[in-house]
Order: C-alpha cells, then sequence, then structure tokens
C-alpha cells in the first residue's frame, strides 16, 4: 500500500473509531489499538503510544463545550485526576517491563468488558442522598442543565472512587485507551453523579490521564508521528460528528454494533497472543 493511500485509510478508519466512540460514550480507544495492531501490522507498544495521542485529541475537542455547557463537575475531575494521573504514570513504567503479549492479554479483557458495559443501559439518575464529608469539605456537590431547569446532586464515596481511579489511569497507559468505561462506572456507581455528569467529566479526564501517559511513551521514542498525526485528526473530527449525530441516533443499536466490533477486535488479538504472533 502506498503511504498516502495507507494515511488515507489510517485517517478514515480513525474517523469511525472517533464517531462510534462518542456515540456510545466509551471512547474509540479499543477500536483505534485494535485498528492499528491487526489491520496495519504496527507494534503493540506503538499502537498503544498512537491511541493515547488520539485519546487527547478527542477530549480537548469536546471537553470545551461540555463545560461551557455546565455537565461537567471541574470539581471533581480536577481531584479525580490526582489519582489517575499516577496511575497513569505507573502504567506506563510498568508498560516497559511486561512483554506484548502479557499487555494483548490485558487488552483483550478490558475489550470483552467494555463490550458488556455497552450492552447494558446506562443507570438511571440517583435519587438525594445524604451530605457525604468528603464532598462536604471539597465542595464537590453540584447541579447540570435539564429542561426544567439545573438540578442539584450530591458526590458520595469519594475515598473509593479515588482507589478505582488509580486503577483506571494504569488501564488507560497500559492498554491505550481513555478508560472511560472504568471512570463512569465509578462515578456512577460509587460516587452517584448523574449520567450525563458522569460521561462529560469523564471525557475531560480522559485528556489529562492520556496526556501524563503518552509523555513517558514519547520519551521512550514510541510515538510515531506518521501514525499520530492522521489518528489524532480522524479521531478528534469523527468524535466532533459523533456528537452532532447523537441526538438523533439510535444509541441502543450503535451500542450493539460497538460491542461486536470490539469483541471481535479482541477475541482476534488474543488469538494472535495465544499463537506468539504479538
Amino acid at each position: 500500500m502506498a503511504p498516502e493511500t495507507e494515511t488515507l485509510v489510517l485517517f478514515g478508519g480513525s474517523v469511525l473509531a472517533g464517531c462510534l466512540g462518542a456515540l456510545t460514550g466509551l471512547g474509540g480507544g479499543v477500536v483505534i489499538v485494535s485498528m492499528l495492531v491487526l489491520g496495519f501490522g504496527v507494534d503493540l507498544r506503538y499502537a498503544i503510544g498512537t491511541s493515547l495521542v488520539a485519546v487527547i485529541a478527542t477530549s480537548c475537542g469536546s471537553a470545551a463545550a461540555y463545560v461551557r455547557e455546565g455537565y461537567t463537575n471541574t470539581r471533581v475531575a480536577m481531584l479525580l485526576e490526582i489519582a489517575t494521573t499516577a496511575g497513569a504514570l505507573a502504567g506506563a513504567m510498568l508498560a516497559a517491563y511486561l512483554r506484548s503479549d502479557v499487555i494483548a492479554y490485558i487488552f483483550a479483557a478490558v475489550v470483552f468488558w467494555s463490550a458488556w458495559n455497552a450492552l447494558r443501559d446506562p443507570p438511571q439518575t440517583p435519587g438525594e442522598f445524604a451530605p457525604d464529608p468528603f464532598s462536604a469539605r471539597f465542595r464537590l456537590d453540584g447541579s447540570y442543565p435539564t429542561p426544567a431547569g439545573p438540578k442539584h446532586y450530591r458526590v458520595h464515596r469519594v475515598p473509593a472512587a479515588m482507589g478505582v481511579m488509580l486503577f483506571a489511569g494504569a488501564l488507560s497507559a497500559l492498554v491505550g485507551i481513555g478508560s472511560g468505561v472504568v471512570k463512569v462506572f465509578a462515578m456512577d456507581r460509587l460516587m452517584r453523579l448523574p449520567f450525563k455528569v458522569s460521561t462529560t467529566t469523564s471525557n475531560l479526564m480522559m485528556g489529562v490521564t492520556a496526556a501524563a501517559s503518552a509523555g513517558v511513551y514519547l520519551h521512550r521514542g514510541q510515538l510515531e508521528p506518521s501514525l499520530c498525526a492522521p489518528v489524532a485528526l480522524g479521531a478528534m473530527a469523527g468524535a466532533l460528528i459523533g456528537t452532532k449525530v447523537l441526538a438523533r441516533a439510535k444509541v441502543r443499536w450503535l451500542r450493539v454494533i460497538f460491542a461486536i466490533t470490539v469483541a471481535a477486535s479482541g477475541a482476534q488479538l488474543l488469538i494472535r497472543a495465544i499463537r506468539g504472533e504479538i
């Protein structure tokens, strides 16, 4: 394949990954890594580094709009980023000492879990609970816009969520995804944030987490500009398209397509790892 054609195919595939990730709310990192390794034969570590750059691009492209609209809880994001950034740095350094097949096994496990979560319906907005001492100390409670006006919510279980975020950051650096599934899980199920607040806050956090670990990959020389440029631009364009389509799309079917796509990619990657081809 000619270099120009390969760049165009990379860009097109990344547009699809970014759009699909934005529509499902689970990020396109799992699709990008699978596409690079299985479709283009890219070394797994270089594919992970490229995916992290794409995560930074997509987060920067959409996070500002969510903050402006009043959905993102920036106080929660900044507090939890302390844990995710620390985890990302640890995960990026650990990746240098793990064999490629071990990273592939971890990636496959994350992919299957992402596929399973894609098929689950988003949790309903929680009701009011008693004030949380950590939330009160850091003033984390907030509100988000609804057709009936701003709706107030409380934040809970901050220490437990910090522990989960440490794991999410390490996972992001190890397998090159935004780990939005883990972050949204922590904010929905532990902190009891409304779903729209959880997803938009997670979107803001993804870019910061990915930037921390991408710096380590850059230092090791595992970021290839010829890969990063078309993938990052394509993923950003796809994410912007996804946000426009989301209002009219049938998200349930999109989640099914996403689950089938990433599960099939994860299975192929797992088979190649078992055969020793990675």
